[in-house]
């Protein structure tokens, strides 16, 4: 049998596709939990922004390295970094074996001996009771910022029927919560059906038996399709819980950032999402130091997030990537210190706007997910914790260590800091 081992990188999109390789290689032919040396050693590889690229680039070395020690026959490289910079990667490292894009999975499965597929099953690399469910692929907007059209292609829906089949086996081997990814979950369905299909493709996939959480991330503010506001106030497996990266509140920024919305509609938009949805959490991301951002607009972010209260906020400096229509286009103006104050300052207040919606929670009763245990301690999450992005309820009980992971218990919330609940078992 042919040894094999994924070291999957960047975000929650490249684990769909690795768990989709990992799915189509034939069981007969491949050892996925191999012990001694490898016969390959793949990286998923993340070329989004430039802390993401050098992670992915060393992360090569050091495979280039266990090849040269003797722990793998071959090294091999696919995903975004090498879909980016096809013509670069190759050079830079020769050592690898083989280059394959984020669109090239077919290739390589064929490189590696295995036979084509549609890739509709899904082999988790961590099983737990959460998997991302991503509803399609590639991006038809063009954010001045943003290299992911040119990385991952146009927009392409995967069919409803198709989605409905891949959360039947994920639901069939202990998955309860499914969290929907895309470039723009909001797009959905657009090319396909000729209308966004979002809504329906919730109500359907709430249908399936063993789901009992639905959960959206990446939605897009331009365009809001509000009946998913519907389908979240009034179907109980849809988390009142939306990701929706905001980037901006100025007019100045939003328009540089070709991001289609204005800070009135963006403000319109999360006061009916709040009004529709009584109780619903919000997370949203924010560029700071983007070409355009001034101390003035700066300061209307600053008062922004204070009106809003987002419950989850996170922030990043812009950098500038070539290939983009910003770096073509807009002077990278804002020096990188300021940049860095700025973000300082933003994440500050954000901590304040958290700890206060986490203290408000203390007392309450909620049904949560375990997701892991540790000593004593339950590690969980409710309807309004996302796994890797958001904080964690942390429950003390002392037979921790008889409760399965992916199952649900009802906790009383006791305590809070800025991230993290502490809480015990009813």
């Amino acid at each position: 049998m042919k040894k094999l081992k994924v070291i999957t990188l960047g975000c929650s999109k490249n684990t769909v596709d690795t768990e989709h390789l990992l799915a189509a290689l034939p069981p007969e032919e491949f050892d996925l939990s191999p012990e001694g040396p490898l016969d390959y050693l793949l990286y998923n590889t993340c070329g989004f922004i430039g802390d993401a690229k050098e992670e992915s680039i060393q992360a090569i070395f050091e495979g280039v390295e266990a090849k040269k020690r003797g722990e793998t026959a071959r090294v091999v490289v696919f995903g975004c970094l090498s879909q980016r910079y096809a013509s670069q990667m190759p050079e830079l490292i020769p050592e690898v074996d083989a280059w394959f894009g984020a669109r090239d999975l077919n290739p390589l499965l064929k490189y590696l001996g295995a036979p084509p597929s549609g890739f509709t099953r899904r082999l988790q690399e961590h099983p737990c009771g959460y998997a991302y469910l991503k509803i399609s692929e590639g991006c038809d907007r063009r954010c001045s910022y943003c290299a992911i059209p040119f990385i991952r292609g146009a927009h392409r829906s995967v069919p409803v029927e198709d989605l409905v089949a891949e959360a039947t086996q994920l639901a069939s081997e202990g998955v309860s919560e499914l969290i929907l990814i895309a470039q723009d979950t909001t797009f959905y369905g657009l090319d396909i059906y000729g209308r966004r299909a979002l809504a329906e493709l919730l109500q359907r996939l709430s249908e399936v038996d063993g789901i009992r959480r639905l959960r959206i991330h990446y939605s897009y503010p331009s365009d809001f399709p509000d009946d998913v506001l519907d389908q979240m106030a009034t179907n109980p497996k849809v988390c009142r819980y939306m990701d929706i990266p905001l980037q901006h509140i100025a007019d100045r920024v939003l328009s540089n950032m070709h991001r289609h919305i204005d800070g009135a509609r963006t403000r319109a938009l999360i006061a009916r999402m709040r009004e529709k949805v009584p109780g619903v959490v919000l997370r949203t991301t924010m560029i700071v130091g983007h070409p355009g951002e001034g101390p003035e607009e700066f300061a209307e972010l600053l008062d922004f997030v204070r009106e809003a209260r987002f419950e989850r906020l996170g922030a990043f400096c812009y950098s500038e990537e070539e290939g983009t229509w910003g770096a073509e286009h807009l002077a990278d103006d804002v020096p990188e210190d300021e940049k860095r104050r700025r973000l300082d300052a933003l994440m500050s207040l954000q901590g304040e706007m958290s700890l206060e919606f986490n203290r408000s929670r203390v007392g309450s009763e909620v049904e949560v997910m375990v997701d892991a245990v540790s000593g004593d301690t339950l590690v969980c999450r409710s309807e309004f914790e996302s796994p890797e992005v958001d904080g964690e309820i942390l429950v003390s009980a002392p037979d921790a260590h008889t409760i399965p992971i992916g199952s649900y218990i009802k906790v009383r919330i006791t305590g809070a800091d800025e991230y993290d609940l502490t809480a015990v078992k009813l």
